[in-house]
């Protein structure tokens, strides 16, 4: 019988053991072993059935054995142990407490998704891991950052495959009452809530949940609460469910009611209130104008309440393809603002502006949350040096003018949190080489250029370490395929064969990672022959594990993962390629360790970042990628191996396929697979084992979320926060008030004159050249611009490819009888070859962070640039 109502029965524990359910909320367990180890003591068998959580554990332990440790003195020894350390973790100094005064007071991190623990299931993929690892090394820096999220019902989905391949999924309820969180209250106890007006006099409740990340309070809004109707007790159901509507409402309660829940935590519990915002992705691009609406409603007219939540926001893209951001039609949009919704102090056509595609190639009836986004933030970044510029070539309508390069989003590479991703065995043998605390501080807080340590660990104990690693995967690997075949309906007589999937003394290559179709997951399968051959070589073998999650509407997906499966199935190559279902953050931490080569091969450039293949690094696993994301900045030949791409303009898809699948094949067969069978003198396959010393000793210290943070902190935060405590109500205005009059008069603005000292069109090196330039400003005045003279090498259409910008200085103190200013300056030339140069008028004022804000500049017409001489060369 089904029950009608279900209850969260809370185990009572004995007085002694209560610091356990401590250490229990806080989820610092989720990357510190020896907590980890703690709960195991409990009861190995139910720790193992709880799947490593804490909190079922202690709801499954029986009273007798919660009696006997209650009186086991080496436990309590143990266990005041770790709750002296998690305190000491928790209020310590840390290494932003050591850093000179001007830190931020607060940051507030929103993101739709964090990839915490697989026991608080809220994420999908990269994006909610890194937002994870982001909360973890903060805490471990000591960052006082406050995370913001949504409480999904239903997570993301679980994954099975039916008989014949095909993805399914499951949406498991999850109960927040059995999750490590807890409510937070008001004063009287009462739940803490948020509310959101909807149109048609409806609103949208949601109470706030806190998970304890270190020291990191993660803000979770759920608005499965009695108080709203069906319908809106839906909107926090299911990660990146649903259609345009419901996910609007998503953001709008990510966004706005996450400011809000921050506003109502800060109040509560004393936290510093955040003078940054981050937004991570579009997804919560709201928050910045719920941020303006607190700063009208204090008397600050739009315009300048802008400018000032512009300059504490910091907002982060993280896809490189248009079709990854969320667009919302534009009158479903002005349907939920305004009067009778939400925000009403604000009009809806200034709500409306922020996101339209205005601009050339955009859809105007379309509402872009990046490129709203992008117009609430000062500073905005991608997560590689590659996606930093195919961000400012993809976002460059929205400052027109302005070349690429000159687009103001620069990039912090992202990173992993090692703690949480390094395999235990790797730990320990880095604690045996440079002692415990030791460890833990390169892994946490990073800082180093080289872990030179890794020199000093013999041959031997690296290799016998990988193969460890290797046998437990393959354990791992036939735990799960039995299970995922016995969902597919397989009776016990036909698993036989599962005993003999996967060898720990064979080459063993992961590919695992959501299954957009850019990802390519079949590949691999372009030649089947030859991969065939691959995997069944009579003395080099190799084989495969393979993992990942199609999106529930993604037919396309789902039919490459049953391409996989239908290959994988094949009774000649299943011991030597695998398929395992519903890839978490459990399956990762087990299929990273234990692979020899990780393998990734997206269309470049459409991986923004990769993690993946840095978490697989720092366990001494090497990459053999497509040279994209963090891969095209770091690649070493001692790391890895890059597959070459074949991504010119002209290139026919299967062509670019065939050809990109060879280089795969031809990598693996002539010169992978040998080095790894090839064994020296001692009977250890050396020049392996050199490379994974390489990897772990010059990429480890790069991969680590601890060095990402801390550029965040130095780059980002620091900057934005020093700008919000500049801009003032008073300062807001005056700049407001400044961009509307240099917007209204730019039509004005020319260059009239250029000319330069040179008297031919060639030049030596080394020569200087006067520049001057005289210009008209109508009605703004010199401290309204900044002339800027911009040189070097020229292409063939004469247009400049790396240039240099110099400011001129002003050469009278007044305009000529015809309005003109003069400026002039040295022109350098440092460079041999066709060299030209060009000059401009950009807005200047003290509290811009980029010249390129407005999006505004004038260059020479074509009569002036005809008058002003030739290409030097």
């Amino acid at each position: 019988m089904k029950a009608i109502r279900r209850f969260t029965v809370r185990p009572v524990l004995p007085e002694p053991l209560r610091p356990l359910g401590e250490l229990a909320r806080n989820l610092r367990w989720s990357w510190h072993a020896e907590t980890r180890d703690l709960f195991q003591s409990v009861d190995p068998e139910r720790w193992a059935a709880s799947d490593g959580d804490p909190v079922r554990l202690l709801g499954s332990v029986p009273p007798r054995r919660l009696a006997e440790l209650a009186g086991d003195r080496r436990f309590l020894r143990r266990l005041t142990a770790a709750v002296d350390d998690l305190h000491d973790y928790v209020h310590g100094d840390r290494w932003y407490q050591a850093q000179p005064a001007g830190l931020p007071a607060a940051v507030a991190y929103f993101s739709p998704e964090f990839g915490i623990t697989a026991a608080l299931p809220q994420y999908s993929g990269g994006l909610g891991i890194l937002a994870g690892d982001h909360l973890k090394a903060a805490s471990d820096l000591g960052v006082p950052l406050i995370g913001v999220g949504l409480l999904y019902r239903h997570g993301y989905f679980r994954q099975t495959l039916s008989r014949d391949g095909w993805q399914q999924e499951h949406y498991p309820v999850l109960d927040p009452n059995e999750l490590p969180l807890a409510l937070l209250e008001e004063s009287g106890g009462s739940p803490a809530r948020v509310s959101l007006a909807l149109p048609g006099g409806r609103a949208l409740h949601a109470r706030i949940w806190v998970a304890q990340v270190g020291r990191i309070p993660l803000l979770l809004l759920d608005s499965d609460v009695e108080e709203n109707a069906l319908g809106e007790r839906g909107v926090t159901d299911r990660l990146y469910g649903g259609g345009s509507e419901h996910r609007l409402l998503q953001e709008m309660l990510l966004g706005i009611g996450g400011v809000r829940a921050v506003r109502t935590y800060c109040r509560l519990t004393g936290h510093p209130g955040p003078e940054v915002f981050h937004t991570n992705e579009g997804h919560a691009g709201f928050l910045g104008l719920e941020r303006i609406a607190e700063l009208v409603e204090d008397g600050l007219d739009f315009d300048s309440g802008l400018e000032a939540v512009r300059a504490g926001t910091v907002f982060t893209t993280h896809t490189p393809v248009p079709a990854g951001i969320d667009r919302f039609d534009r009158e479903l949009v002005a349907r939920h603002f305004g009067p009778g919704a939400e925000l009403p102090g604000i009009e809806v056509e200034r709500i409306l502006r922020l996101g339209m595609e205005t601009y050339p190639g955009g859809e105007p009836n379309l509402f872009n949350m990046a490129v709203m986004g992008l117009r609430l933030a000062q500073r905005a970044n991608g997560v590689s040096l590659l996606h930093g510029h195919v961000s400012r070539e993809m976002f460059s309508g929205l400052w027109p003018g302005f070349d690429p390069d000159e687009v103001p989003i620069t990039s912090v590479t992202n990173g992993v949190h090692a703690p949480t991703w390094v395999a235990p065995e790797v730990l320990r043998l880095g604690a045996r080489q440079v002692g415990a605390q030791r460890t833990e501080d390169a892994l946490s807080v990073g800082g180093s250029e080289r872990w030179d340590a890794v020199a000093d660990i013999p041959d031997q104990d690296i290799w016998e370490l990988r193969r460890d690693l290797r046998e437990q995967l393959v354990t791992e690997v036939r735990t799960r395929l039995r299970a995922s075949w016995r969902q597919r309906g397989a009776g016990t007589a036909e698993m036989g064969w599962i005993d003999g999937v996967l060898d720990p003394d064979v080459l063993t290559i992961g590919f695992a990672r959501r299954v957009p179709s850019y990802k390519r997951l079949t590949l691999m399968l372009r030649d089947r022959d030859r991969l065939m051959e691959l995997l069944l070589h009579p003395e080099r073998p190799v084989q495969i594990v393979v993992a990942g999650k199609a999106h529930p509407a993604d037919d396309g997906g789902k039919r490459l993962i049953q391409e996989l499966v239908k290959f994988a199935d094949d009774p000649r190559v299943r011991h030597r390629i695998v398929f395992l279902p519903d890839y978490g953050m459990a399956m990762a931490q087990k299929l990273y360790p234990g692979c020899d080569i990780w393998l990734n091969n997206p269309l470049r450039p459409l991986e923004a970042c990769g993690t993946s293949g840095m978490k697989a690094a720092l366990n001494g696993c090497l990459n053999l990628s497509v040279l994209d994301g963090w891969w095209d900045e770091w690649f070493q030949p001692d790391f890895g191996w890059a597959i070459p791409t074949a991504d010119g303009a002209g290139t026919d898809v299967d062509h670019r396929d065939d050809i990109e699948a060879a280089a795969l094949y031809d990598l693996l067969e002539q010169r992978i697979a040998p080095r790894f069978y090839e064994r020296g003198r001692g009977g250890l396959p050396e020049r392996w084992i050199e490379m994974v010393r390489q990897t772990l000793t010059l990429l480890g210290p790069k991969v680590l979320a601890g060095r990402m943070v801390r550029e965040y902190v130095e780059r980002l935060y620091t900057p934005a926060a020093h700008a919000h405590r500049a801009m003032d109500t008073g300062a807001a205005r005056e700049l407001a008030d400044w961009k509307q009059r240099v917007r209204s008069a730019w039509h004005g603005v020319r260059v009239d004159h250029v000319e330069t000292s040179a008297a031919t069109a060639t030049a030596e090196l080394g020569t200087t050249l006067t520049l001057r330039v005289r210009v008209r400003l109508g009605d703004l005045t010199p401290d309204d611009v900044e002339i800027q003279a911009v040189s070097g090498r020229v292409d063939a259409d004469d247009r400049i490819t790396d240039a240099t910008a110099a400011p001129l200085k002003p050469s009278g103190g007044s305009p000529d009888l015809e309005g003109r200013w003069s400026y002039e300056g040295p022109l350098s030339l440092d460079r041999t070859g066709p060299y030209g140069y060009t000059v401009r008028v950009l807005p200047s004022h003290r509290l811009l962070a980029s010249s390129a804000e407005l999006g505004l500049v004038s260059t020479p017409s074509e009569e002036v640039v005809e008058a002003a001489g030739v290409l030097l060369r």
